[in-house]
């Protein structure tokens, strides 16, 4: 599951970058980033994300993300703030996907606050623009998930 996540991150970042024409393209793309797919798992993944296949601004035939793509709400099971940063535990895996659709809404105007995304495994370090604004980024995503606390996060045994 956390490889499969993982790979549709990628794929939307190529698909972003307007450098996947093709399936193939894709597949060729997804191997030189680690990820060795099948054009089946590729064309899956396509539409799993919502790829259509349309003009670029060049007006070559390439991949293209809708505009309206839905934000991954339910990757969101923490967040806690300090200062000009919050900190999103997401489920194993689940920590790339969020953080690109962080930075993509970052762009749009949905997160203004939002300078840009760390991202490890299931860990998301979110920067705010303004230096005291983790706790209104950390509330924006909990509100965002529909989340009323952030959970503690347990510590190991």
């Amino acid at each position: 599951m956390a490889s499969s996540e993982l790979r549709r991150s990628k794929v939307i970042s190529l698909v972003e970058s307007g450098k996947v024409h093709s399936q193939t393209d894709l597949v060729t793309l997804l191997g030189k980033a680690g990820f060795l797919v099948t054009q089946a798992t590729a064309s899956r993944d396509l539409e799993e994300i919502g790829a259509m296949r349309g003009r670029g601004m060049d007006g070559v035939a390439t991949y293209l993300l809708p505009k309206t793509q839905s934000f991954p709400t339910e990757l969101i099971l923490s967040v806690e703030s300090s200062a000009n940063m919050a900190v999103v535990r997401t489920p194993p895996g689940g920590a790339q996907l969020l953080a690109s659709a962080l930075d993509r809404e970052s762009g749009t105007g949905s997160f203004e606050l939002v300078i840009g995304t760390i991202a490890g495994d299931d860990t998301v370090l979110v920067i705010s623009r303004k230096s005291d604004g983790g706790a209104s980024l950390a509330k924006q995503l909990l509100t965002l998930a529909q989340l009323t606390y952030a959970k503690p996060r347990r510590a190991k045994k």
